[in-house]
């Protein structure tokens, strides 16, 4: 693993290979949207055969990092739970899992659009938002001017073009002045980081920290392509976040 070490209104950060954000100066851990439970909420409501498995692979790659970083507080950017119901069909084990992590360290649940309801009562504290310093750490950016706003719910992903082939990967989204991290969750899909949505939120220049398997690299939004278009009985698409 190996962090990419950047600047958010003076504060040394760290965005880590995972997908996570790293502040080691407050020993704290920050990941977005982890769609808990999206796998079976797709199998009950939408009739989607998924496999069910992406509790355990998302919980399996936090607890990898508590175990290297071990931070004293752990910021779920919310969406953490794709509905109301998502803790209640947890498995016993992956219930056991989320039950150790808790332990380990402290963990704030900030709300978000899919799981505005708090997770089960021991789990850690509930907030809309919480500031802690030069940062503030929100589920949702806010349109404006901001200074130090960490955030989620876009899961951006970069969309690139390397020796002639085109690829995705998430990426978090930084002007120095706010972040946006991606979906930490195995299922949770992604939005270009050039779509309205989230351009808008930089009026001038901002960089992509793209997400490799091991490193993390800097690129300016102008390397960055638009999502291929595909053809549907709608006529021309683009991919968007799930």
């Amino acid at each position: 693993m190996m962090p990419f070490e950047f600047d958010c209104v003076g504060e040394k950060l760290q965005a880590l290979p995972a997908g996570a954000l790293h502040w080691p100066a407050r020993r704290l851990l920050a990941v977005a949207d982890l769609h808990l439970e999206k796998g079976s909420s797709y199998a009950v409501n939408a009739r989607k055969l998924l496999p069910r498995h992406d509790t355990r692979q998302t919980l399996a790659m936090l607890t990898a990092l508590i175990d290297v970083l071990l931070p004293e507080t752990v910021v779920c950017l919310g969406d953490s739970f794709h509905d109301r119901t998502a803790s209640e069909r947890l498995s016993e084990i992956d219930r056991r899992m989320l039950d150790g992590l808790t332990k380990r360290a402290h963990f704030v649940w900030i709300a978000g659009n899919h799981d505005p309801a708090p997770p089960p009562a021991g789990w850690g504290d509930v907030a809309e938002e919480i500031n802690d310093g030069p940062l503030i750490f929100r589920h949702e950016a806010q349109f404006g001017p901001v200074r130090g706003e960490v955030s989620g719910h876009f899961h951006p992903v970069a969309a690139l073009t390397v020796r002639g082939r085109g690829m995705r990967r998430r990426c978090f989204l930084t002007d120095g002045h706010r972040l946006i991290l991606p979906a930490f969750g195995t299922y949770a899909g992604g939005l270009n980081a050039l779509d309205p949505a989230i351009a808008q939120l930089f009026p001038d220049d901002y960089d992509a920290l793209v997400v490799g398997r091991d490193t993390v690299r800097r690129l300016s939004w102008r390397q960055l392509r638009p999502d291929a278009q595909f053809w549907t009985d709608d006529g021309w698409s683009r991919r968007r976040m799930d």
